[in-house]
């Protein structure tokens, strides 16, 4: 299974994001599983990456060409390279049988936020598991149950993705995953 994850670039942030990072990359390929990524070599994405290839996991990683000059780019990798961002995650879209978040900032926060309501949409129905080391997501979590409260979400919404807070149960959800059926437009 080909399994996108969403995650941070930044080195500024405490090693037990990274030290996850590394341990989730070894659990995907111990798993037999493809990792698809952004293709950067710092943070928590490069840390993913160096962990699946530890333990000889295959791997695809999707940039733009404007960073071409900047070194950023993961190079142990099959490595795609698109004209923009949008191209760049639509084809992390098309390559994955399913989508992680782990801890990140406000890249990572909109390439979810985009294939949740993708999902939401009907457009698929893929698995999606927001990975919460250390409580990451909990503030993000709070303001999607505050927008349930207030109406403008649905809450049934909330079943589109699951969270996590351990590696191996991210995997098995995405192991054991059964669409949930939800049309935004039939259930609200």
């Amino acid at each position: 299974m080909n399994i996108c994850v969403y995650c941070a670039s930044s080195e500024k942030i405490d090693k037990s994001f990274l030290n996850a990072g590394e341990r989730f990359g070894e659990l995907l390929a111990e798993n037999g599983h493809t990792l698809v990524f952004g293709a950067g070599k710092f943070g928590i994405m490069g840390a993913v990456a160096r962990g699946c290839k530890r333990k000889g996991g295959n791997i695809i990683g999707i940039i733009p060409r404007f960073f071409d000059n900047i070194d950023v780019m993961f190079k142990d990798c099959k490595i795609i390279k698109t004209d923009t961002m949008r191209i760049r995650k639509k084809l992390m879209e098309q390559n994955s049988d399913a989508f992680v978040m782990m801890p990140g900032g406000i890249g990572t926060f909109e390439e979810f936020f985009e294939i949740l309501t993708l999902k939401q949409l009907d457009r698929h129905r893929k698995p999606i598991v927001v990975y919460n080391i250390n409580g990451y997501f909990d503030d993000m979590l709070k303001m999607l149950y505050s927008a349930v409260e207030k109406g403008f979400l649905s809450e049934k919404c909330l079943k589109l993705f699951f969270v996590c807070e351990r590696g191996d149960e991210v995997l098995e959800r995405i192991n054991n995953y059964s669409p949930f059926n939800y049309s935004k437009y039939e259930n609200e």
